[in-house]
């Protein structure tokens, strides 16, 4: 494992983690930090691997829940999202990544909720009340992931100019000082 995997690797789990410290409701990491291993691990198995367990952790803290597979769902196709970026990440594509991961994480999350809470009618009326319900935390979720794609992103884009070592193909250096 190279510097910059493990440098990642643990942002993407202290991100994570943030879960865990009261905030209002749906303002998480959750989309931002699959976009950013997206964009960033090179591994594609990993990009999947490293912030679905951070967000198992998380969860084996505050509790399991019906419809996860869905949650866990729309985070992956936040993975994939972020997997646009990896070649050109400029603000506008980071962008329209943070609303298109947010828009599909809504869509995928409450229709899970509509299926598996027992809250809505199993027809069209309660799926329709199932996102109309959404809405409130869609505002907050795509707040908290623009200001965590801004501090992610950001933050690891000014980190890579100040350290040799975390830019991409410089693992040789890190590898070297190892």
């Amino acid at each position: 494992m190279t510097p910059r995997f493990l440098t990642l690797s643990l942002l993407i789990f202290a991100t994570a983690a943030l879960r865990l410290l009261p905030h209002w409701p749906n303002f998480t990491p959750v989309v931002a930090l699959a976009l950013f291993a997206g964009a960033y691990v090179e591994d594609r198995r990993l990009a999947f691997v490293v912030p679905l367990a951070a967000l198992l952790l998380s969860d084996w803290v505050l509790g399991f829940y019906p419809g996860m597979v869905f949650v866990y769902s729309g985070f992956a196709v936040s993975v994939l999202i972020g997997f646009a970026l990896r070649r050109r990440r400029g603000l506008r594509r980071i962008a329209a990544g943070t609303l298109a991961g947010a828009i599909a994480f809504f869509l995928i999350s409450n229709f899970g909720a509509w299926l598996t809470t027992g809250l809505y009618p199993q027809n069209t009326a309660g799926l329709a009340a199932a996102y109309v319900a959404g809405i409130p935390f869609f505002r907050n979720a795509l707040a908290g992931d623009a200001v965590y794609v801004a501090l992610l992103f950001g933050g690891f884009w000014l980190a890579e100019r100040r350290f040799a070592w975390l830019r991409q193909g410089s693992d040789k250096i890190g590898q070297a000082a190892l």
